[in-house]
């Protein structure tokens, strides 16, 4: 018997600009690959215990990166790492496994990708993405408005397990702001000033949800990670003593919630900080650096919510990596 069928579903959502992609059978597993290493950077470390090792041999056939590498998004769920890159005539979307073997790719429905995230249920796979280039708000239009909602080189996204989905608008462009949606994309609150203070943003590029129902955003213009409240919006404090040299171009939560992963792009590093209590955001406090190659630029990145795995998006090294907790530093999700 043949394999099973699979589809894709682009969704054109007017006014929006990101694309969301409704995906089935996302299992199918190629036969008869051939394994190749692959050339990792060297990297070093800040303190004498290492807490992450780099996988060397992930993936198997790092061929398939042809382009730019911007984003990376991991669907724990189905063991399915999404890679967008950029460039001309190349698939813009490249799905592997977890282990690393490469599954398929597509060059349509999406044109000048910034940033991706891989939200599923035991029902439904969906693969969001932030769209910089024809896909802007009013398509093709860049714009400020909110009747209808549109964008201007909107950065990252992140859909929670209820379904609402926070966007940060502003990589550079027009508008500099944090925007809540709900399921059928009402505004339910936002923060859209560009400055300095409180809940003012300068290029707003990452933004995640903890346990404790806590958003954060890096701030990487203001060089600071600043946190709001998931239901009401109120600004809840920030972080900027980690980042005198360089603002956060990423941000990632371990899947235990205690540490929150940090890319820095130019300073080609990663960080683990000691995420805070609920109640107090406190300092930034990191606990270990993963120092990067010159020119390797970490620019966006994300956690196995099954192992804890962190897959690098580099757009210097024009790949992606992967890092795995070092056996029996992280109990609580590092698998033998």
């Amino acid at each position: 018997m043949g394999r099973p069928g699979r589809r894709w579903l682009l969704s054109c959502i007017t006014g929006f600009a990101f694309a969301f992609l409704w995906l089935a059978d996302p299992t199918t597993s190629p036969n008869n690959l051939q394994v190749l290493r692959k050339f990792a950077f060297q990297v070093s470390w800040t303190t004498k215990e290492i807490l992450y090792r780099l996988d060397v041999g992930w993936p198997n056939r790092p061929e398939h990166f042809t382009g730019t590498t911007f984003c990376v998004a991991i669907d724990s769920l189905s063991g399915l790492v999404y890679v967008a890159q950029r460039g001309n005539n190349i698939p813009k979307v490249l799905v592997f496994t977890e282990d690393g073997y490469f599954l398929r790719s597509w060059n349509y429905t999406v044109d000048t990708p910034h940033g991706i995230f891989a939200a599923s249920t035991l029902h439904e796979q969906s693969v969001w993405i932030t769209d910089v280039g024809s896909v802007l708000g009013t398509p093709g239009k860049k714009g400020t408005g909110l009747t209808p909602l549109q964008f201007d080189n909107p950065a990252e996204l992140y859909v929670d397990d209820t379904g609402d989905i926070y966007i940060v608008d502003g990589d550079g462009g027009l508008n500099n702001r944090l925007i809540k949606l709900s399921q059928d994309f009402m505004i339910l609150w936002l923060h859209g000033e560009r400055g300095t203070g409180p809940a003012k943003f300068n290029i707003p590029h990452s933004v995640t949800v903890d346990s404790a129902g806590r958003v954060w955003v890096a701030d990487r213009g203001n060089k600071r990670i600043q946190v709001f409240d998931k239901d009401t919006g109120e600004w809840l404090g920030a972080w900027n003593n980690c980042f005198t040299e360089e603002g956060p171009s990423s941000v990632r939560f371990t899947p235990d919630g205690k540490y929150v992963i940090v890319a820095q792009l130019n300073l080609s590093r990663v960080l683990l900080v000691a995420a805070p209590p609920v109640g107090s955001i406190g300092n930034c406090s990191v606990i270990n650096t993963i120092q990067l190659a010159d020119q390797v630029l970490p620019h966006l990145l994300d956690v196995s919510g099954k192992t804890g795995a962190i897959y690098v998006a580099e757009i210097g090294a024009k790949q992606v990596q992967k890092y795995v907790p070092v056996e029996g530093y992280f109990p609580s999700f590092t698998h033998s």
